[in-house]
């Protein structure tokens, strides 16, 4: 199989996608910033390069201008970003990328994009040297490039908005309820162990109480599962790469859930 190369500086993507492309038989490198990019790309030679476009130090559209305009962009780069746009995504391709994942990336979609890299004829080392070896004719064409603008972003955020509009509506009549007849909510275990109710504060910015209970919600799920990502996953409907990201930006504690489940 082949060698490919991670750049990503959130660890929770560099480790998933890791997961993922070793189960299908490739062997993965991973690199955090540009600068580990750079040492990578002349340790391994890789097949292949999924390379984030916002980082820290140099974002991956100037380490990607940087490979082209020193003849070293001798191999497929796939570009990906949670926050690009058409611009961004056009801008990536004049200088030699491949094609561009938005985030969140669903494993369906990144191990299609890496098969059609792989078997793209584009950037051949053999001819690394002739002028058309980073020929715009060469570089696989973004895929539904109109559905990365910023109206789908809007769009997209919207629909998990509505997503969640019911298991919220649901929380507030549960807390309604209980500021009502002055009582407290009774929580109902399982056999487990496990909360099924809680109470929820209403009186505060909706964007508050909704990550309240969302991060009831996915605790929950965790600790019925055992902390498994996998199992969580199925479970709330989500794809890992999104439910990593939806975790890290609520503040729960991957850990602390493993060690509740083991105890």
């Amino acid at each position: 199989m082949a060698t490919i190369l991670v750049v990503d500086d959130e660890l929770g993507i560099r480790a998933l996608l890791s997961e993922i492309l070793s189960d299908e038989g490739h062997t993965v490198e991973v690199a955090e910033n540009a600068a580990k990019a750079r040492v990578m790309r002349e340790q391994c030679k890789p097949d292949l390069v999924l390379l984030d476009i916002w980082m820290p130090d140099v974002d991956g559209v100037t380490l990607l201008k940087e490979w082209a305009a020193s003849g070293q962009l001798t191999m497929p780069v796939i570009m990906m970003s949670g926050h690009g746009t058409i611009d961004t995504a056009v801008e990536a391709t004049k200088f030699g990328a491949q094609a561009f994942l938005e985030k969140p990336i669903t494993m369906q979609k990144l191990l299609r994009a890496v098969e059609q890299g792989l078997t793209k004829p584009a950037a051949p080392r053999a001819v690394a040297a002739a002028p058309q070896a980073v020929h715009l004719a060469t570089v696989t064409p973004i895929t539904a490039a109109s559905s990365y603008a910023s109206v789908s972003s809007v769009v997209s955020t919207m629909r998990t908005d509505l997503s969640h509009a019911e298991p919220v509506a649901q929380a507030a009549t549960v807390a309604y309820s209980s500021a009502v007849v002055s009582t407290p909510v009774v929580s109902q275990s399982t056999n487990t162990g496990l909360s099924h109710a809680q109470s929820f504060e209403l009186d505060r910015p909706l964007r508050e109480a909704r990550d309240d209970f969302e991060r009831a919600y996915f605790e929950f799920h965790l600790a019925r599962e055992g902390g498994s990502m996998t199992r969580v996953a199925e479970k709330t409907g989500l794809e890992r790469t999104h439910l990593y990201r939806k975790l890290k930006q609520l503040g729960v504690d991957l850990g602390r859930n493993k060690k509740t489940a083991s105890n």
